[in-house]
């Protein structure tokens, strides 16, 4: 597999450095910006394979190049990192509903960083499995390019939005539970924090317009897509 590049946005010089450097020490190719303009600019030029960028930034904050990022197709599949010393509920909420792939609060500690960064490339990725195209009504789901079409149109998917939608239509018919869908999605436990699962799901309702409706809430427990 060639070397992975990471992109971490972040304007405390001394974390950025000491980041890079344990990345570098994993194997990875790290570029850094430090203020949302030239974090934006840098990821549409080198296209990394994973963003690490923090939400209190100078100029533009980490929300906005968040937004920026996941609206223009070019950078939309790259999977984002938030890092942040704000660990509020609403603060998590807010990052996934602008397309962040996952949280991490500072102060964080490397194996905990490095463990996040592998499980979300891990999952941007499409599994040797997944090979088979899947359509349900009138969504087209190709695990193989990592593209889905919903009446004739491609629709822009994050890679955790993508992997959520392709776990329910795999097992089409079946209920999941919210913690199943942490553990087959997230690839790791957040222990109590089911509210990711929730954002993620009403994100791609949204972006699946009237085929959003495929995927049905059973209360109190989780949720499942069938046709109608």
């Amino acid at each position: 597999m060639p070397m992975q590049t990471i992109l971490i946005i972040e304007d405390e010089k001394d974390l950025a450095e000491l980041v890079s450097f344990n990345l570098e020490k994993e194997g990875y190719r790290t570029l850094t910006a430090f203020d949302g303009a030239e974090g934006i600019e840098t990821a549409r030029r080198e296209l990394p394979d994973l963003i690490l960028l923090d939400l209190m930034l100078p100029g533009i904050m980490g929300m906005e190049v968040c937004k920026t990022l996941k609206k223009s197709e070019k950078t939309a599949h790259i999977p984002v990192i938030m890092l942040t010393a704000r660990g509020e509920e609403i603060d998590r909420v807010v990052g996934f509903e602008v397309g962040a792939d996952d949280y991490v609060v500072k102060p964080f500690s490397t194996r905990e960083l490095l463990l996040r960064i592998k499980a979300v490339l891990r999952r941007s990725l499409p599994d040797s499995t997944e090979s088979r195209i899947i359509k349900i009504a009138g969504v087209t789901i190709d695990p193989d390019r990592h593209m889905v079409v919903c009446d004739d149109e491609e629709i822009i998917l994050t890679s955790t939005e993508f992997k959520l939608l392709l776990n329910l239509a795999e097992r089409l018919g079946r209920v999941q539970s919210r913690d199943l869908l942490l553990k087959n999605v997230w690839g790791y436990n957040y222990v109590g924090d089911t509210r990711t699962v929730d954002t993620h799901i009403t994100r791609l309702r949204t972006k699946l317009g009237q085929a959003g409706d495929l995927i049905k809430t059973v209360r109190g427990f989780g949720y499942k897509m069938e046709e109608q």
